[in-house]
């Protein structure tokens, strides 16, 4: 089973806390509220990309990585397409085949 953490990031740091938690978020010893949160649209939203290098079943099917929010995106006409730094219904899959991908071919 995959452990999910809160979607809520501020000044690029990521919150710590399992999903749905109460109360701030927190980053270490950095807490904040959800009004002082980042949009949850990713910077890395229409960046240049590339498909990433395949694993041996074809993951990530044409998609590329994401260097802000190290997630798998479409490419349209050669840029990153628009998305959030997180997915709340990413699948397990989708976490592991990432997983092994990072593992494989490095950040």
């Amino acid at each position: 089973m995959t452990v999910r953490f809160c979607r809520s990031r501020n000044a690029g740091r990521r919150c710590t806390r399992p999903l749905d938690h109460p109360g701030l978020h927190r980053h270490r010893t950095i807490m904040w509220t959800d009004a002082a949160a980042d949009p949850a649209r990713c910077a890395g939203s229409g960046e240049p990309g590339e498909p990433a290098a395949a694993l041996s079943d074809g993951w990530p099917h044409g998609r590329a990585l994401c260097l802000v929010c190290h997630r798998f995106i479409p490419l349209e006409d050669g840029v990153l397409a628009e998305h959030d730094t997180s997915d709340r219904d990413e699948s397990d899959a989708e976490t592991a085949h990432r997983r092994e991908w990072l593992n494989t071919h490095g950040w």
